[in-house]
Formats: C-alpha cells, structure tokens, sequence
C-alpha cells in the first residue's frame, strides 16, 4: 500500500472537519478564558487524529462487507476492492489506530477529568456504530446529526474542557455559549455529509442505505443545505453579540461571494465527480478563515 491509497484508505483531505473544530477549540480557550494547557491538548490531538482515521478506515472495511452492489461499488467505487487491500492489513490498522487512541484518551482523562472519558465514550459509540451494526448511523436519517454533532460540537467541547477544566463549569449557559460558537462548524460538517448523501442517492438506495435524502427528497435537501449555511453565519453575528468572540469575526462575511459561486453549480446539479467538491471547499475556506480570525484576535 502506498501513501496515495493509504491517504485515501483513511480519507485524509477530509481531516480538516476535525482539525479545525480543535483549532477553534483551542483559539476560543484562549480568548474567553485566557488559559490553554498544552500537554493534555496535544496528546488529545493525537487522539482524536487517530480514532478519525480508526472511524475512516471502518466505515470503507463495513461498506465493502455490506455492499449490495458487488460487481460495481464493491469492486470498483471502494477503495478496497479496488486497490485488492489485504483484509488483514486493514484489520491491523484498525486495532492500531484504535487502540492507540484509546490508550491516549485514557491519559488525558486522568490528566484532566474523567468528563473526557464519558465524552469521548460518547464519540465512540458515534464513530463505531456509524458504519456498522444491521443499521449503521451513515445509513440512516441521522448521519448527518451524528457527524455534525460530534466532529463540528464535540470535539470542539473536549478541547474547551481539557483547556479550563480548572474552571469549567457544566451549566446551560457555558454549553450554550459553546454550541453557539461551535455550531458554523457543526452546520458546515453535516452539510458535508448531507451533499454526499445527496449526490449518491441512488446509489446509497441501491445498496439498502436509506439516509435522509431518501425521505425528503432532493429538493428539500437543498433547500436545508443552503439554510444551514445561512444558520452559519446568523450564529456567527448571535456569538459576536453576546461577546462570545471578536467582532473581528464578522470579517467571516467577506466569504459570501465565494460561497454564492461555489453553491450555485451544485445546487443545479448533484454529481459526485464534479459538483460535490463545492460543499468540501465551502467548509475548508470557511473554516480557514474562521480559525485564522479567531487566531488574529487573540493578537489584535
């Protein structure tokens, strides 16, 4: 296996949805609270990368099991029919990735609370049963909140924690304010996932996978995708109000006639080949400049 199949095997142009969750994580730590506490941060990074690529890797592993469609996805769309992976490397890789990510999730949760621990056992219930089991989260009208809500909200969450936890407190208001800040990402990150959907639809129905598109329809899928990345932005001026972040953050708004190019050729046509790219650039440029601002104002 090379490093183009293995970088595709765990699908890693799609790791900035995590890494920058905890970019913010950590930019909002810093601003609102004034503290960050390094060692405990990068070993959870770590963590985190690694229970990513443990969940990318499972969720090919599981769709190539359950493919109905052998002659074509299974043999020629999964990467690893496609490339003929060794199942027994990928079974190594998955007990490596995993359990190393476990065994650092436990030491950052005695080093800083055991509120990781059941958070993080919250994000690997998500993780592992987002591809398998009779009926996996991905397959169902929920993937789109199970990824937006732990990859966009939850890691952002952890980070905040393992930062403060000398002074975090576990009330309505802290969660709210933290929701509030995450929630462009976690909008963002579930639209990644609802365009994918949207795009492999017959595809996905094909192969006994009934996500939310399904029940919808196509015309109202895009009618939510587009509403979430306006819900975006009126969080964005919601946390700037309440004094949650920088107005600094407004700035977010010079993004729109990007967004508006980007949006218009998907919205016209759902292909995957050429107009899914759209949804990935709108959360990579976002989520950039969201973390670059949130940087700058920490400095400014």
């Amino acid at each position: 296996m090379n490093f183009k199949i293995f970088a595709e095997l765990i699908e890693l142009k799609a790791k900035t949805a995590s890494v920058f969750p905890f970019i913010l994580g950590v930019a909002y730590s810093l601003y609102h609270y004034q503290i960050a506490n390094f060692g405990p941060l990068i070993i959870y990074f770590v963590a985190m990368f690694c229970f990513n690529c443990f969940v990318d890797i499972w969720d090919n592993y599981n769709d190539y099991h359950k493919a109905v469609d052998t002659e074509d996805y299974k043999k020629n769309t999964n990467i690893i029919g496609r490339e003929n992976l060794s199942l027994s490397l990928i079974k190594g890789l998955l007990l490596f990735f995993f359990s190393l990510s476990l065994i650092l999730g436990l030491i950052v949760a005695g080093l800083v609370g055991w509120s990781v621990f059941w958070l993080g056992l919250f994000c690997y219930f998500i993780g592992i049963f987002y591809s398998a089991g009779p009926k996996p989260l991905s397959s169902l009208p929920v993937g789109e909140l199970a990824s937006g809500l732990t990859m966009g909200y939850l890691i952002f969450l952890i980070c905040v924690y393992i930062n403060t936890s000398a002074v975090f407190i576990w009330d309505f208001a802290t969660l709210a304010s933290t929701f509030l800040v995450a929630l462009p990402s976690t909008l963002l990150i579930a639209n990644l996932m609802l365009a994918n959907n949207t795009c492999d639809l017959e595809e996905d129905e094909g192969n006994h996978r009934y996500t939310i598109v399904h029940y919808i329809g196509r015309k109202n899928a895009l009618r939510w995708w587009t509403l979430a990345i306006i819900l975006a932005y009126i969080s964005i001026v919601g946390a700037v109000v309440l004094g949650l972040i920088s107005p600094l953050m407004l700035l977010m708004f010079i993004l729109l006639p990007f967004i508006i190019k980007q949006a218009r050729p998907y919205l016209q046509r759902q292909v995957k080949s050429e107009t899914f790219i759209a949804s990935v650039k709108i959360l990579m440029v976002f989520s950039l400049l969201q973390a670059v601002l949130m940087l700058l104002a920490l400095v400014l």
